[in-house]
């Protein structure tokens, strides 16, 4: 009995560090699984195999594949797809397609990887589209068992407890009739969004260059008609033509084949410059995925003073020079031609020997730093990233190959392959959730295994007594959403679990429809940024407040909530 009390304490104390402090979640639920080893309810052999769960290991092996699908050309497709029509047409194109990219890769992922091109749409501010993009892969997390971390933490609890583990398409009905409803619903709320603009083309850097193909469709077309004049934190600075300079150009002005086009931007613009059609930018041919470096220049760098093309920069370093940056001064003439100094800020596509020559010239860069954007692999290499992926999944669907040796396959894949390296998997690996998963997996043991749960069950049925067993999967999920809204999702997740679990069998009935009502709930973060992760990724980015996502989240939640508890039953009856 004592056992049951301690475990409530540390649930208690759970919850209210996770609600009342700033401590991270995977603190507060190592710290709990740490207290429980030391006291002696946990094994360490327990704690081990709660470490290495299966799905935790798929959730692993499923986020650091993402960083191979986010080159892709996928999201260019997205970015293409909204950046013609009204912002309704905008948000319906934006929720169908961020959903249909959730439901097979993590949705957190997929968020981190359109919130770029989000940004660059030209239409409209990327405040009117965040809060949506969000939510649209909440809702898309739902339609799959690898579609958000929440699901396959749940499918660790249910394999925990001695069930089956979950069907790959077990959420996928009630998924679907949500994604419906809530697009329905958020297109309208949507024009009630703020219109935070902060496209300041006084704060565009970075000098870019980029060339007008013989073919492209920008050829005899104004810079108005191809949209050049109206691209966000790109701002065309001067067109060279025959060798000539034209400076403010005027928007009337034609384009021809084999004009060099002078662009100020920021880092995103190489993104922005891959997906206009038509444009090759400067050292383009020598992309392909690579994750971009910020270098400044030293002042005793040996090509001070020199241009890119006379210093032989890309035989001597093993690097593609795409931007650069001289404070806010307006640089003049084609990126290869401009004279180097001390100080300035080089964007570099690094090759596989950058690293070794920097080494061998160690006093050319003061300070070398990743940036978040990459460049995007090329047509083939997009197309043999995707089509892995796509095999991994079908050869899981048809039992061939399990999905967590499939995706370790393909791992190895795509690092032997280049696509990918160690550096970039080690800053994605999951750290956080691997903690709170394996530490919530170890509490949830201890709640079933002292009876705490069937207590906490009985207590929920003689509270809803009168309401039945439909009251106490209502009861279920309800709990669970507050959770969510209070505490993240994946803790939520970990303490409903438990419970639901526990009111099945006081009932007798079949667990799925409960199991169902804390997967759902888990994902029913849309009131506030902070519940959920991609809604945490757009709020700054987006500069909301909290009553902007109250405004639009409270009728997306209500509608979600009704159909969700609606369905249940018709899909897994008690």
């Amino acid at each position: 009995m004592w056992e049951q009390g301690v475990v409530l304490a540390l649930l208690m104390s759970i919850i209210a560090c996770l609600v009342a402090t700033q401590i991270k979640p995977s603190f507060i639920f190592a710290g709990a699984a740490f207290i429980a080893f030391i006291s002696g309810m946990l094994e360490l052999n327990a704690i081990a195999t709660n470490f290495t769960n299966s799905s935790l290991l798929t959730l692993v092996l499923l986020i650091l594949s993402s960083a191979a699908l986010e080159k892709t050309r996928l999201i260019s497709w997205v970015s293409r797809s909204i950046a013609t029509g009204r912002l309704g047409s905008v948000v319906a194109k934006l929720g169908v397609s961020t959903a249909l990219l959730s439901s097979f890769t993590n949705n957190t992922a997929v968020v981190v990887s359109l919130i770029g091109a989000i940004k660059r749409n030209q239409r409209h501010a990327p405040s009117k589209l965040l809060i949506p993009l969000s939510y649209a892969a909440i809702l898309g997390g739902t339609l799959t068992l690898i579609g958000t971390s929440t699901n396959l933490i749940i499918n660790s609890f249910v394999e925990d407890v001695g069930l089956p583990s979950l069907d790959f398409f077990a959420p996928t009905w009630i998924g679907l009739s949500v994604l419906v409803g809530g697009v329905l619903v958020l297109i309208p709320l949507s024009y009630l969004l703020p219109n935070y603009d902060d496209a300041n083309q006084d704060d565009l850097p970075y000098f870019l260059e980029a060339r007008v193909e013989p073919g492209s469709p920008l050829v005899g077309r104004s810079i108005a008609e191809n949209n050049l004049r109206a691209l966000r934190k790109l701002f065309l600075a001067e067109v060279v033509r025959d060798g000539e300079t034209l400076a403010s150009v005027d928007p009337h002005f034609i384009l021809q084949a084999k004009d060099r086009l002078l662009f100020c931007g920021d880092v995103e613009s190489v993104a922005t410059l891959q997906e206009i059609q038509g444009l090759t930018f400067f050292g383009q041919h020598h992309l392909n995925g690579q994750n971009l470096l910020e270098v400044v220049v030293s002042s005793s760098a040996t090509f001070c003073n020199n241009t890119l093309k006379s210093s032989h920069f890309r035989d001597r370093f093993d690097a593609v020079v795409v931007a650069i940056r001289r404070g806010h001064e307006r640089l003049e003439g084609g990126l290869g031609n401009i004279i180097l100094q001390a100080g300035d800020t080089l964007v570099l596509a690094p090759g596989k020997g950058f690293e070794q020559a920097r080494r061998q010239h160690r006093k050319e860069f003061v300070l070398v730093n990743d940036l978040d954007s990459s460049a995007k692999l090329d047509f083939a290499k997009s197309s043999y990233v995707l089509l892995g992926f796509v095999a991994v999944i079908a050869l899981a669907l048809t039992h061939i190959l399990p999905i967590i040796k499939g995706l370790a396959l393909y791992l190895i894949a795509v690092l032997a392959f280049g696509i990918v390296n160690i550096g970039e998997l080690r800053r994605r690996f999951p750290v956080d959730i691997v903690v709170i998963v394996g530490s919530a997996l170890s509490i949830a043991q201890l709640m079933i295994s002292t009876g705490l749960s069937e207590h906490m069950g009985e207590m929920f049925i003689e509270l809803f007594n009168g309401w039945g067993v439909f009251g106490a999967l209502v009861a279920t999920y309800l709990v669970t959403l507050i959770l969510t809204e209070l505490v993240t999702n994946n803790a939520a997740a970990a303490l409903a679990f438990p419970i639901g679990y526990s009111m099945a069998v006081g009932y007798g009935v079949d667990p799925m429809p409960f199991i169902m009502a804390v997967l759902f709930g888990a994902s029913a973060s849309f009131i506030s940024p902070y519940g959920y992760q991609t809604n945490l990724l757009v709020y700054s980015v987006g500069n909301y407040q909290l009553r902007d996502y109250m405004r639009i989240g409270i009728p997306i939640s209500i509608v979600y909530s009704v159909l969700v508890l609606a369905l249940i039953p018709y899909f897994f009856p008690f």
